[in-house]
């Protein structure tokens, strides 16, 4: 899709990512192939194995419980449009919890692997995390498409802007700016990125809609957690020689999420050192309620500029 296209953004990107097929296992108990989906770079969106790790263990757990941690490493760059193999060793099942361990194969090497625990829940106190107040809505800040339109710079080509505006499944608006061609709103460690899917989640099959759901925000999350690092170094996606790459993740599913309207990822960064940059970010609904923790730390290498 070029830049200038006139076709509705689409999220049909995610489902197809998420689109699994069962096959036979070579190193576990159950096996599932996934594509991983187009992008402007050398290597796969991280994101695309998150998601898709987390309905590979999904799929094996049918006892009603639900998704509670997720905890990966990305080992080695992953082609684009080729297919994974996700092996899923079956851990432990108990009544209150069951275990998963996921291991993401391509080229005949482990690329990716996770663990995962799923959790039958259980009356309890209850306490979360207070949303930031005195943003500024999405109605109130420019889509991607918007901000870059007649922008130029950098790395920046025609291929990365599409993407960028309008091609990874999801409506993505920065407070207090996006960090594309320089950073805007300063060298902040915090950030916030309301999201939204550009249209209707289509259905999944072997999925349900919560479990879709779960998997969106796991998708999602990747594409903006190490920016508030990049801001306080002042750089930019398109800044000559950046280089950058997700090493490990964890996050957490605190309650139910229902894709189907704007949620707020609050992200602030924790530490730059060594070449490596970690941020936490959280997802909260339009009620301000806590649905999710993301960790991250990646690898942030500068051009020799810097």
């Amino acid at each position: 899709m070029s830049a200038t296209s006139t076709a509705a953004p689409t999220s049909r990107t995610f489902t197809d990512a998420v689109a699994l097929r069962e096959c036979e296992a070579e190193v576990f108990d159950r096996a599932f192939t996934a594509t991983t989906q187009p992008c402007p770079w050398p290597k796969a969106y991280g994101g695309d194995m998150v998601a898709q790790a987390l309905v590979a263990a999904s799929l094996t757990v049918n006892d009603g419980k639900s998704m509670h941690s997720m905890h990966s490493y990305f080992m080695r760059p992953v082609d684009i449009g080729a297919e994974v193999r996700y092996e899923v060793e079956l851990l432990r099942d108990g009544r209150g919890y069951s275990t998963r361990q996921v291991r993401g194969f391509q080229n005949g090497k482990p690329v990716y692997v996770c663990l995962a625990s799923f959790a039958a829940g259980e009356p309890s106190g209850s306490f979360q995390a207070t949303a930031p107040a005195d943003l500024p809505g999405p109605d109130e800040l420019p889509t991607s498409a918007t901000y870059l339109e007649g922008r130029t710079g950098g790395t920046m080509t025609e291929a990365s802007k599409a993407y960028w505006s309008s091609g990874r499944s999801f409506d993505m608006r920065h407070v207090p700016g996006p960090v594309y061609l320089t950073v805007e709103g300063g060298q902040s460690p915090h950030q916030a990125i309301w999201v939204k899917p550009y249209d209707a989640l289509r259905p999944v099959e072997g999925l349900t809609e919560a479990q879709r759901d779960t998997a969106a925000l796991a998708y999602v999350c990747d594409y903006t957690i190490l920016e508030p690092a990049l801001r306080v170094l002042g750089l930019a996606w398109a800044d000559e020689g950046l280089v950058t790459a997700s090493l490990d993740h964890a996050m957490w599913f605190h309650r139910p999420v229902s894709m189907g309207d704007w949620l707020l990822y609050a992200q602030e960064a924790m530490s730059v050192e060594d070449g490596r940059g970690s941020a936490v970010g959280r997802f909260f609904d339009p009620g301000g309620t806590l649905v999710a923790t993301v960790v991250q730390e990646g690898m942030l290498r500068a051009g020799s500029g810097r």
